[in-house]
């Protein structure tokens, strides 16, 4: 099966059935269908060969959905290009990716017409609106959506298998430049699968979607609500959480799913602990560690509704295990066995499988994993190797398969010599009522190499607790855990599926001068 079949068979059996809400107007699976076989009859009609790439510039929304099928059902490559893309990052994903299309929205064409020139490989761009001007060039056709003419919709489409290439999804690159991960229809079929059965879910489900297709976790609740022809609302007012929670209780949606940053906005700023989400089966967390004390509080708030905490990869498109809610705070910190389909092995740098209880490299095996990264084989070799994944995440296993995360392996400072890891501070640090959000760096040092920075978004921003954050740090964590600095801040940058970039923070901070400030770890 191919990631376009779910839609086939949908449109098939539940034609009349709601598929995507968005902006107060449902499309049926009929609608859906009809609409993605108008587009990738376009993209047939531009001397579209199989395997060929088309880059996605959309924010979610009903031409989204019917633009990604459409791609795949004319046998091509998607591309997704974040909404937040600079121009730099545009111009290197389409050229990276050599996309020969770019299907997007009038409101993106500003930075798309600045780097036109350079995009070498681009032959055609497809606008949904009637709105706006697009430029003379004579290399670049430009066509909108309503001028795709019904009377050239194909019937027949090119053939497929599971091993061909579906998706190229660029990571945020934070790191360095951006990898893009190859995907296929077998990665992403049978990761929906095993996340559909976990999630028990049915035809009836119907999820709210805040987090962005382009980013995998989103895609996935696309992907399997298409695969049990149930429904998806999206919602892309998320600045405005309380306009979210109305239409979650407005259309009794049955699943919510988000990062830990997304749950921190909830229960901070929105009135989620006001509401009553009657039809609400379960939510969802994956997108980093969430401490467990911020679990706890989801649980509370969205109760009766069950929590899922999950953890994966781009990699592995994305799921790689998921913890029952019935072992949240028997197994406090767990992100539970793997999925369906998927081995998990704490190993050492050798491949060699370590015993429970000692700390390793996180690594995976399954049909889900990516084939590699797009024209990076150097970069390929460092994380597929001695036949499995090496997530780059450090972590455990219990005597009953339980798995820990314990820190990133490129996450972990060294001060004096020891390497001290992040995610046990900042879990601490949540422990505290009056922390809102937390991101630990390290910076360089003259002395220690590196120092511990641990900054602060307070709940009120005249709280000055320094001391207090200091003596509950000594409690909880070791002395060479300690921060030697602690600083309040307002916010924190983020990517566009909410994930904290802590790179540009690090090299922020790096940059000032901290000669002045006493350092307190001596």
């Amino acid at each position: 099966m191919q990631v376009h079949d779910l839609l086939n068979y949908a449109a098939i059996n539940s034609p009349e059935k709601d598929a995507v809400w968005y902006k107060d107007e449902w499309m049926t699976y009929r609608q859906l269908g009809d609409a993605t076989d108008r587009i990738a009859s376009f993209l047939l009609n531009q001397e579209f060969r199989k395997g060929d790439r088309v880059a996605l510039l959309l924010e979610n929304s009903h031409f989204y959905v019917a633009s990604y099928f459409a791609i795949l059902k004319a046998g091509g490559v998607v591309v997704g290009i974040s909404t937040d893309a600079t121009v730099d990052r545009l111009q290197y994903q389409i050229n990276d990716s050599e996309a020969r299309i770019l299907i997007t929205q009038t409101r993106f064409m500003k930075i798309v017409n600045q780097t036109t020139e350079e995009l070498t490989s681009l032959r055609a761009i497809l606008l949904e609106e009637n709105t706006g001007t697009v430029p003379e060039n004579g290399r670049i056709l430009y066509k909108r959506y309503s001028e795709l003419e019904f009377a050239s919709v194909r019937r027949e489409f090119p053939r497929t298998i599971d091993i061909d290439l579906a998706e190229i999804v660029y990571t945020s690159g934070s790191t360095g430049k951006p990898k893009g991960v190859m995907l296929t229809h077998l990665n992403l079929v049978t990761n929906m699968k095993a996340i559909s059965s976990y999630l028990h879910m049915t035809g009836n489900d119907r999820m709210m979607v805040i987090l962005p297709f382009t980013y995998i976790y989103g895609k996935s609740l696309l992907l399997t609500h298409v695969l049990k022809e149930a429904s998806v609302v999206i919602d892309n007012r998320f600045v405005f959480p309380n306009k979210v929670l109305d239409t979650m209780e407005e259309l009794e949606v049955t699943g919510f799913s988000g990062v830990p940053s997304t749950y921190m906005i909830l229960l901070n700023r929105s009135t989620v602990r006001e509401r009553n989400f009657s039809s609400l089966r379960y939510v969802t967390q994956a997108g980093g560690s969430m401490a467990p004390v911020v679990q706890e509080e989801v649980v509370k708030a969205f109760s009766p509704a069950q929590l899922y905490i999950m953890y994966g990869a781009t990699e592995a498109a994305p799921r790689l295990s998921y913890l029952e809610p019935e072992y949240l705070f028997e197994r406090r910190g767990s992100i539970g066995k793997p999925v369906d389909n998927v081995e998990l092995l704490v190993c050492d740098s050798e491949g060699n499988e370590l015993p429970p209880g000692e700390v390793g490299e996180i690594t995976a095996r399954g049909s889900n994993i990516m084939i590699g990264y797009w024209r990076d084989p150097e970069e390929t070799a460092k994380v597929l190797r001695h036949g499995m994944y090496y997530t780059g995440d450090l972590g455990k296993v219990d005597e009953d398969g339980f798995f820990y995360v314990v820190g990133r392996s490129k996450e972990m400072i060294k001060v004096k010599g020891f390497r001290v890891g992040i995610k046990e501070i900042e879990d601490a640090i949540l422990e505290l009522e009056d922390v809102v959000e937390t991101a630990v760096v390290g910076v360089d040092d003259p002395l220690t190499g590196e120092a511990i920075l641990a900054l602060i978004i307070p709940r009120k921003k005249d709280w000055n607790g320094k001391e207090q954050i200091r003596n509950h740090l000594k409690k909880r964590v070791p002395a060479i855990s300690q921060p030697a600095y602690i600083e309040f801040r307002d916010s924190f940058p983020k990517n566009s599926s909410g994930k904290i970039l802590k790179a540009q923070i690090k090299g922020e901070e790096n940059k000032k001068d901290r000669s002045g400030k006493t350092s307190v770890v001596s």
